[in-house]
């Protein structure tokens, strides 16, 4: 596995959703290794999602959320993509 080069100030963006992803699972009661063996990863694997590494799949981290019960907040990765609506309204005018 390779990291993704990420600048310092986005990172500390995965680093927050890792940690939500850790209270999530601490607040269900589950342990790292049901967790881990739920979604189908290592436990290692589940480590360096809790800590926001560039280098898991996005996979693993949906399965994760999937074990979790927030499978649906993946829907809201890039959902209002205000910026982009307005530069195709400048394209029909």
């Amino acid at each position: 596995m390779r990291k993704q080069p990420v600048l310092p100030k986005f990172q500390a963006i995965l680093e927050q959703m890792g940690e939500n992803i850790k209270l999530a699972r601490k607040r269900r009661k589950l342990t790292a290794v049901q967790v881990a063996e739920r979604a189908g990863v290592a436990r290692s694997t589940l480590y360096l999602i809790e800590k926001g590494d560039t280098s898991v799949a996005m996979g693993a981290y949906f399965n994760v959320l999937r074990v979790l019960g927030l499978q649906d907040d993946f829907l809201k990765l890039a959902a209002d993509d205000v910026f982009g609506r307005k530069l195709q309204d400048l394209d029909l005018l």
